[in-house]
């Protein structure tokens, strides 16, 4: 199975690579593609420790480490909202010494 999780996006544009800085997006989907889109997640993290998450104009390829941050958050305010958040941290020990 591949590493790439699609966001399903209507948009026709470039794709560009996002590997610095800061970048945040909000997509709504319906059901369906959220249930596909956590299908296609939960496949790549079985896999191994990459991951690419990409809409038509952008991608995310990310290298990470174990364990994965997961965050649970219920509120009610006006309204009453459950929040799921994974975190995905880049692994430690990145460092540039070696052995030959």
């Amino acid at each position: 199975m591949a590493d790439d999780v699609n966001l399903p996006d209507d948009r026709s544009k470039e794709r560009r690579t996002i590997t610095d800085g800061f970048f945040e997006r909000e997509v709504y989907l319906s059901r369906a593609e959220t249930a596909a889109f956590l299908r296609d997640l939960a496949d790549s993290i079985d896999d191994g420790t990459s991951l690419t998450i990409s809409s038509a104009d952008w991608e995310i390829p990310f290298e990470y480490g174990e364990p994965i941050e997961v965050e649970v958050e219920f509120a009610e305010r006006r309204t009453r909202e459950l929040e799921i958040e994974l975190e995905f941290t880049e692994p430690e020990g990145r460092g540039d010494l070696s052995v030959e």
